[in-house]
């Protein structure tokens, strides 16, 4: 059983007088939750891999939230926010990419959140640097935080947003180009823009608008 089913089991069963949770925004229900992928601290900032940061930064800059807080109980950083009307939890994980899914898990059985109602925001080599894509499901193409993100929810079927970093120059490896600084021969900040309009897009009008819009963008 995956550890999204274990949890949500938990969380379904009647809980006992005076343990309630606090007021915390994040408690909040919501419908969608965005987690943008990344590695915590100082030494990961501005690098390929934590353009998901990046982009869940651009949505708590739009919202009116007063920025991402711990939460007791999950590794990760998070802000409610309404988007047009829709409930969405912002996420960034306090985990190493590879253990990316042991801060979505948890929040999604937390909030009865399906895996289709799930945008992961990540980088991807097999796109040119700063184009956007938006997909359901696939294959992680050796991705490792999505590949911690499928094994904890217990599937593949969520929602991505691809983010184009393109591949390291010959002689470089891939561990060593995606820990590096993005270069500035592209327009990050209108990249993250773009990425961010996709998540809009997808939790008010659906995944189908979302690749329709964003794609014809590229």
């Amino acid at each position: 059983m995956s550890l999204l089913a274990r949890l949500t089991a938990l969380v379904r069963r009647p809980s006992s007088p005076g343990t309630d949770g606090g007021t915390d925004g994040a408690e909040t229900p919501a419908r969608w939750l965005v987690i943008g992928l990344g590695n915590p601290g100082g030494r990961y900032e501005g690098t390929r891999h934590n353009v998901g940061y990046l982009v869940t930064d651009r949505l708590v800059e739009r919202s009116s939230a007063d920025g991402l807080r711990g939460l007791p109980g999950t590794k990760a950083t998070v802000a409610r926010v309404d988007i047009d009307g829709e409930a969405v939890l912002l996420v960034r994980s306090t985990t190493f990419m590879n253990l990316s899914g042991e801060a979505v898990a948890p929040l999604a059985a937390r909030h009865g959140i399906s895996p289709d109602h799930v945008v992961v925001v990540h980088d991807e080599l097999d796109l040119p640097a700063g184009r956007v894509k938006v997909k359901l499901g696939g294959n992680e193409n050796g991705h490792n935080g999505l590949k911690s993100v499928s094994a904890e929810l217990g599937t593949r079927d969520y929602v991505r947003v691809r983010v184009g970093i393109g591949r390291p120059p010959a002689g470089t490896g891939v561990v060593e180009y995606v820990l590096t600084a993005l270069d500035d021969g592209t327009d990050w900040d209108a990249t993250a823009g773009t990425a961010a309009d996709a998540v809009d897009i997808i939790v008010t009008r659906g995944l189908p608008a979302a690749q329709h819009e964003i794609h014809s963008r590229s």
